[in-house]
C-alpha cells in the first residue's frame, strides 16, 4: 500500500475514533463484509425479470437516454451503424477490448471504422458492456478492468452500451452479489461505475446542461439473451 493511501485511510480511522478497532469490532465488520444484509427494497423492483427489463427501458428513457431492443447480438454491429447514422455522427468508434463484442460480425458494417482501448481526445464514441443493469433506478454499473477502460465510459460525447437481459437486476444489492461472486473474496475491481443517464449538470443558472462532465449522449442495445442464458 502507498504511503499516500496509508495516511488517508488513518485519517479516516481517526474521525471515525477506530485507529485500533478492537477484536470483537473487527469481528463484526468481516462478518457484515462476508454476509451483507440488503436494505429496504423498492416495490417497483420487486417484478418478473421480464417487467424488469421494461421497467430497465422506462427508466433509462426518463433520465434521458435511448434504448433499442435487440433479438439477437448479431444484430449489434447494424444497430451501432444505424444509431450513428441517424444522430449524424462520425462512422469510427472506439470499442473496449472485450471478447464478446470482438466476436460479433461487424464485417457487415464496412463503412464503420473500428478501433480499441481507451480513449483519446478525438474519439467521439466508444462501444463498451457493462457489468449490470439496475432496473429500478435504470442504472448500468461498470467495472474498470482490461477488457473495461474506464475512459470509455466518460471521455467521448457518445456512449453506446451493449447490455444483455442476463445481466439486467432488479436491485442494486443483486448487482453487487453478482459483482462479489465474480470478483472473489476480498477482491474488487479497481474501479466501480454508477451511470444513470448521460452526463447532465444544473449549477449554471439551474438550467440543466447534458454532457457536461461526460457523454452528452448514452444510447443502450438491450440484447435478449435470455433463453441462450437458460440453456
Amino acid at each position: 500500500m502507498s504511503g499516500s493511501k496509508q495516511q488517508i485511510l488513518a485519517a479516516v480511522r481517526r474521525s471515525l475514533r477506530r485507529e485500533r478497532p478492537d477484536e470483537a469490532t473487527r469481528a463484526e465488520l468481516e462478518q457484515r463484509l462476508a454476509a451483507p444484509r440488503p436494505n429496504l427494497v423498492p416495490q417497483r423492483a420487486q417484478v418478473s425479470h421480464a417487467e424488469q427489463l421494461d421497467l430497465l427501458e422506462k427508466m433509462l428513457n426518463e433520465v434521458s437516454a435511448t434504448v433499442v431492443r435487440l433479438d439477437d447480438e448479431a444484430e449489434v454491429p447494424r444497430a451501432v451503424a444505424d444509431y450513428l447514422k441517424n444522430e449524424n455522427l462520425p462512422s469510427q468508434v472506439r470499442m473496449a477490448p472485450r471478447d464478446d463484442l470482438r466476436k460479433l460480425p461487424w464485417d457487415g458494417q464496412p463503412l464503420l471504422e473500428i478501433a480499441e482501448g481507451i480513449a483519446t481526445a478525438e474519439d467521439a464514441t466508444s462501444v463498451t458492456g457493462a457489468f449490470a443493469g439496475i432496473a429500478e433506478t435504470g442504472t448500468l454499473m461498470m467495472a474498470s478492468g482490461p477488457e473495461a477502460p474506464i475512459t470509455l465510459n466518460f471521455l467521448p460525447e457518445n456512449h453506446i452500451v451493449v447490455l444483455r437481459a442476463s445481466q439486467v437486476t432488479g436491485t442494486y444489492e443483486e448487482a453487487w452479489v453478482r459483482l462479489r461472486e465474480r470478483a472473489g473474496p476480498g477482491e474488487m475491481p479497481r474501479a466501480v461505475n454508477m451511470i444513470t443517464g448521460p452526463s447532465r449538470s444544473g449549477d449554471i443558472e439551474q438550467t440543466i446542461l447534458l454532457g457536461a462532465h461526460g457523454p452528452r449522449r448514452l444510447h443502450v442495445l438491450l440484447v435478449d439473451d435470455r433463453d441462450a442464458a437458460a440453456g
